[in-house]
Formats: C-alpha cells, sequence, structure tokens
C-alpha cells in the first residue's frame, strides 16, 4: 500500500503561489443529503445527494513586508478568486493531482496568537462554483 507525507504542498490563490507562507491546505468537498423517506421505505431512512459544497481551509505563517501575504490577501476580502492545490510542487500527473475552483475571500485575520505564538493566520474559503481534480 503507497504512503505519502506531505513535505511540498502546492497552493495557488488568485495566481499567487503561497508555498512559502503555507503550514496547511485541505481541500474539502461534500454533498448534501435530502431525505426521501416514505411509507414504502419499510422502516429505512432513504437519502440522495442534494447540492454540492467544498471548502479550503488554510493555515500561513503571517507576513507583513510589501508584496508578501497579508498585502496579497487584504485586497481580495470580499472577492471569489481562482485556486488550486496539489499534493506536492511536481507537476501535475496522477499521483500529484490538482484540485481547483473558486473561494470567497470571506475574511482575512491579519493578527492572530498569543505571547511567544508564531504569528500565524488560519482560515477557511468557502468554495463558489465546482471543484475540479485533474492530472494533467
Amino acid at each position: 500500500m503507497p504512503k505519502m507525507v506531505l513535505l511540498a504542498q502546492y497552493l495557488s490563490i488568485n495566481a499567487n503561489v503561497l508555498n512559502s507562507f503555507t503550514k496547511k491546505a485541505e481541500v474539502t468537498v461534500e454533498v448534501e443529503d435530502k431525505d426521501v423517506t416514505t411509507f414504502a421505505s419499510a422502516g429505512w431512512k432513504e437519502v440522495i445527494g442534494g447540492l454540492k459544497s467544498g471548502e479550503l481551509a488554510c493555515d500561513f505563517l503571517q507576513d507583513f513586508a510589501a508584496s508578501q501575504l497579508d498585502a496579497l490577501m487584504w485586497p481580495l476580502l470580499g472577492t471569489v478568486v481562482p485556486f488550486e492545490v496539489r499534493p506536492d510542487q511536481g507537476v501535475v500527473s496522477a499521483t500529484n493531482p490538482k484540485f481547483t475552483g473558486s473561494i470567497l475571500i470571506k475574511g482575512w485575520n491579519p493578527i492572530e496568537g498569543s505571547v511567544g505564538d508564531e504569528a500565524t493566520v488560519g482560515l477557511t474559503f468557502p468554495t463558489s462554483g465546482a471543484v475540479a481534480r485533474a492530472t494533467t
């Protein structure tokens, strides 16, 4: 059974490659379950899939320098922008698929942490529209 350790994950938001700031990038997708149980279901619940949705959860190391993380993300607040996530920074392939779509930058926490903590930013962005998986 193949195993993998994430060592060089790739993240791009709005065509900005953010690998040097990123500690975590998680793409999740799900579908609503719609209850279609009737008396003919013989006491068993029946469900079908409804609307699909997704999220991109990120943990960043903050950087306030000119043209760095905060300067890139702050202007995006309230906009829908493209994203791409890959398990590795290498070329897209069957063993390094890319996940793409659009996200709403619905919030930005420029300052997080306590005394002695590294300056981090942790947010979850909802997807807007389809999330695609590609190997080429």
